[in-house]
């Protein structure tokens, strides 16, 4: 760039950046439409994109009810980057005030990472660079302006006319500026270390409750998936929603009919429109799957707010786009699990899965029988079922899992070591 710079007069050098943008940007347009056009990017790839850069345009529902998806609040912003949110502007503004190379890109490196950052909470993690390059720039100007003045007052002779409130002032400011750095680093420090041991350093199989000081352990998934390798076939094939397909491969060691790769929405949808339909017809598209066990997530016992139910509004919404003559977003009302709720609600294999035989469990957080720490009162109790069997329940009621009973034809689908 400056081989070139140098031989070229300011005015050509310009126009020639123009022509050079300018034909590039085309070039990327055309490339980006003709791969669109020729079917090389899917829809759904085409929609995450789309996504980035017209964050309120409709998307498909897979995508908006992934949480990293979502966009990013301060307070996200505050909990990750701390006191280097406020510092990041300062930093640009240093790297407007002197150009070069180095600080062109720090500029559209960071405002890119601000723009994506702000459209999905999980892009974050590119913004934190950038703002650690900004604030730190922001940081060594303002203790290098505190030490120049500190110098500069140092270098005064004693007889210059300066108001000894003034003189005062000047010799402590920059003592004053260079503690208070000193004491936000310190703080940052303290904040990063507990920022690592209660955000990120847990697993997120293992839940956590109680204080800091008596806190408690939920190990039910680990125990599941144990008893998923333990006591089912080695070709038995699993269906849950895809939050949790990659640990039942990996921990539980079973084929999944879906998992967190989402790039099959029609699979998804399918099993959303298991979880969304009565159980005598959820029925034959399990059969018709091979499907040997089903697998949910319940927190009602435990007051676990991340369980299926919760998810159960993105599994209906999912399903009834792929399959709106079959399951309709309506008919569900509002989710509840009260009195207030629907009869296809009530009658729904999740509403099933979650609550069979819970009308004689009381919560763990205390309460009457029945009754569920996070909804309240339950709308339909005493049930049976009919093609499916209760499997396993974890200690606290968190993983549940149901065989599917086999058609009168076909052999049952045993245990190992069973004959």
């Amino acid at each position: 760039v400056k081989f070139v710079k140098g031989l070229l007069s300011p005015k050509s050098y310009r126009h020639l950046l123009f022509v050079a943008g300018t034909f590039g940007g085309i070039t990327v347009a055309v490339a980006a439409a003709a791969v669109l056009s020729f079917g090389y990017i899917a829809p759904q790839s085409a929609s995450r994109f789309r996504t980035l850069l017209t964050p309120h345009a409709d998307t498909i529902p897979i995508i908006s009810s992934v949480s990293e998806h979502h966009a990013t609040s301060w307070s996200s912003y505050f909990f990750d980057v701390h006191f280097i949110t406020f510092l990041m502007p300062v930093g640009l503004y240093y790297c407007f005030a002197s150009l070069t190379d180095g600080t062109l890109f720090l500029l559209a490196f960071a405002c890119t990472s601000v723009y994506f950052s702000g459209i999905m909470i999980r892009l974050i993690l590119v913004l934190v660079p950038a703002a650690c390059l900004a604030g730190g720039i922001a940081l060594s100007v303002c203790m290098e302006l505190a030490v120049q003045t500190r110098l500069k007052m140092l270098q005064l002779p004693a007889h210059t006319p300066v108001e000894e409130t003034t003189r005062a002032v000047l010799q402590m400011a920059p003592t004053v500026v260079l503690m208070g750095v000193t004491l936000l680093l310190d703080f940052y420090v303290v904040h990063c270390v507990w920022i690592s041991s209660q955000a990120y350093s847990s697993p997120s199989i293992i839940l956590q409750g109680g204080t800091s000081s008596n806190r408690s352990l939920l190990d039910d998934y680990r125990e599941a998936y144990f008893w998923l390798a333990q006591n089912t076939p080695e070709d038995a094939r699993v269906a849950s929603w895809w939050d949790y397909g990659y640990q039942i491969a990996a921990m539980g060691n079973r084929t999944t009919l879906v998992d967190n790769n989402t790039w099959n929405n029609t699979h998804i949808a399918t099993v959303g429109r298991v979880m969304a339909s009565k159980e005598e017809d959820a029925y034959p598209i399990l059969t018709k799957l091979d499907v040997d066990y089903l697998l949910v997530v319940f927190g009602g016992f435990t007051g676990y707010s991340s369980d299926d139910i919760n998810k159960f509004a993105w599994m209906v919404k999912i399903s009834s786009g792929v399959f709106p003559s079959s399951v309709r977003e309506d008919t569900f009302g509002r989710f509840g699990v009260g009195p207030e709720a629907t009869p296809t609600m009530l009658n729904s294999m999740m509403y099933k899965m979650s609550y069979y035989r819970y009308w004689n469990a009381s919560p763990l957080t205390g309460g009457s029988p029945g009754v569920d720490a996070l909804r309240g009162e339950l709308g339909r109790r005493k049930f049976t079922l009919q093609h499916l069997e209760e499997a396993y329940t974890s200690e606290h009621w968190i993983v549940r899992i149901y065989r599917v009973r086999p058609e009168p034809n076909r052999a049952p689908v045993l245990a190992v070591g069973y004959t």
